[in-house]
């Protein structure tokens, strides 16, 4: 049965789907799917699924499929496939899906069809290569005090899917959308959209000759379609081009933030207060104010920067200044995003450990003027040479750990000679002496007024269970250097 015309009201009794992936969004899609009549095979090699929540749906009717080998053959009978975002196009169950001409959709991309003709709910949708989840969680957080009914999901929160099944409707939904996610999504059409900055990142993902080409390009379907605002970096052309190049409903608005004084049409800072000319009647020759920077938990660059594109986002969709200045001042961002750990002999430490690509650490790096910086881990097939050349004045000193170390190493012997390093090797110690060994090592280093700052610039499975537990190992270290 072919389902690419089937939505919300129609029976999907005898479509075969196939989901691929037992995660959070996969398990969701295959929660739904049968809801709705399907029969569904859902396929995970991994052994750390939910296998409470497969047995509830094989109970209920669907196929699980677990552990090595699951996942190599596709099934002969499918009419659609329904990948997590994390499967990468060459893997084989997808490349058999796709060279027998099956569709592939995200879980995004099912959410999409799945919504409600008749109460849908908007979305306002962002991605980049930083700061999604800080700006959607913004964004989310204007909605409701303009008193609306929304939802932070998407590769954040709760399953797309989830939302758009719920039997009370939402007034609108802050959609956080990686380039896993849009690489499997067609038919969406977000009301408006943001790409709040590009740079390398997940390249060990793309396969082809151009990989950053192609991440570029799974970025710049969040504006395909769009309906009122697509939101841009005046500071990062690329995403200015994405706008330019993309085929947006009539009367779609190209709406620029920038960390300087803002154009018409644009959102900006005038005198350390974050300010809207793009959505006042006044624009040319006025602005609204929104905030000050210092009503924000964070005077980092990078953090005024996704306040001004959830606000321009929130504009977009009617929501007015009052509810803005209200959000922002409330708003506090998740653990292990330049948040302060501890302050001692005249030295802070902060954990950005959530700093999982060079984009991000040099985004965290330009809010303090002298910094030890504790860096490394899996770099993801990008390079350090463009961060170091840019922020080698502010480093009094670098520690590296992590299995991409040596990279790191090497960009700063190149572009930063004269800052000590300080390289330290697994051996056959655990994390907890790991990060124990950086912090003493990094308290070596530093003097008053410096800022020992952990954004490691890469990610951190080769030695912690994720970027969290980094975080929490860097935190219980600085403690223990006190005691």
């Amino acid at each position: 049965m072919d389902p690419q015309s089937l939505g919300r009201r129609d029976q999907w009794d005898g479509v075969r789907a196939v989901v691929a992936g037992f995660g959070v969004s996969g398990a969701a899609a295959a929660d739904n799917l049968l809801f709705l009549g399907a029969q569904v095979t859902a396929l995970d090699e991994r052994a750390d699924v939910d296998i409470e929540r497969a047995g509830l749906l094989e109970t209920l009717g669907a196929t699980i499929r677990l552990g090595e080998g699951s996942t190599a053959v596709l099934p002969e009978d499918v009419d659609v496939v329904v990948t997590s975002p994390g499967w990468r196009p060459d893997a084989p169950l997808l490349a058999q899906a796709a060279a027998r001409g099956i569709p592939i959709w995200g879980e995004v991309e099912l959410a999409w069809r799945l919504r409600d003709p008749e109460t849908a709910a908007p979305w306002l949708a962002i991605t980049g290569t930083n700061g999604k989840t800080t700006t959607v969680q913004m964004l989310n957080a204007m909605l409701v005090a303009d008193g609306k009914r929304s939802l932070a999901v998407g590769n954040v929160g709760t399953p797309i899917v989830e939302a758009v099944m719920d039997p009370t409707p939402f007034d609108a939904l802050a959609v956080e959308l990686s380039s896993f996610q849009l690489h499997w999504t067609s038919s969406m059409r977000a009301e408006s959209a943001a790409v709040l900055n590009l740079a390398e990142d997940h390249l060990d993902w793309y396969t082809g000759a151009d990989p950053m080409l192609a991440y570029g390009q799974d970025k710049a379907r969040i504006y395909h379609q769009v309906e009122r605002a697509c939101v841009y970096n005046v500071n990062d052309p690329q995403t200015e081009q994405m706008v330019l190049d993309a085929d947006v409903q009539e009367g779609a608005r190209a709406i620029g933030f920038t960390l300087g004084m803002p154009g018409v049409g644009m959102l900006g800072v005038v005198e350390d207060i974050l300010v809207d000319r793009a959505f006042i009647e006044e624009r040319a020759t006025s602005a609204a104010e929104l905030c000050t920077i210092s009503d924000l938990a964070s005077p980092a660059p990078h953090f005024v920067a996704n306040a001004l594109a959830a606000a321009a986002l929130a504009r977009a969709h009617g929501v007015g200044h009052a509810a803005i200045r209200d959000a922002l001042i409330a708003f506090k961002p998740d653990g292990h995003r330049i948040a302060l750990v501890a302050e001692r002999d005249g030295v802070r430490w902060v954990d950005d450990s959530k700093a999982t690509n060079p984009h991000a650490a040099r985004s965290s790096l330009a809010a303090y003027d002298s910094v030890v910086w504790i860096a490394g881990g899996l770099a993801k097939g990008a390079h350090f040479d463009e961060l170091v050349s840019a922020m080698r004045d502010r480093m009094r000193g670098a520690v590296l750990i992590g299995a991409d170390r040596a990279l790191i190493a090497e960009a700063l012997s190149r572009h930063a000679p004269d800052v000590p390093v300080i390289v330290l090797d697994d051996g056959d110690t655990g994390a907890d002496s790991i990060m124990d060994r950086a912090v003493a090592a990094a308290a070596d280093l530093a003097r008053a007024g410096d800022t020992v700052l952990l954004a490691p610039g890469c990610a951190s499975m080769d030695q912690f269970a994720n970027y969290g537990e980094r975080g929490d190992r860097f935190a219980e270290a600085v403690r223990r250097l006190g005691d």
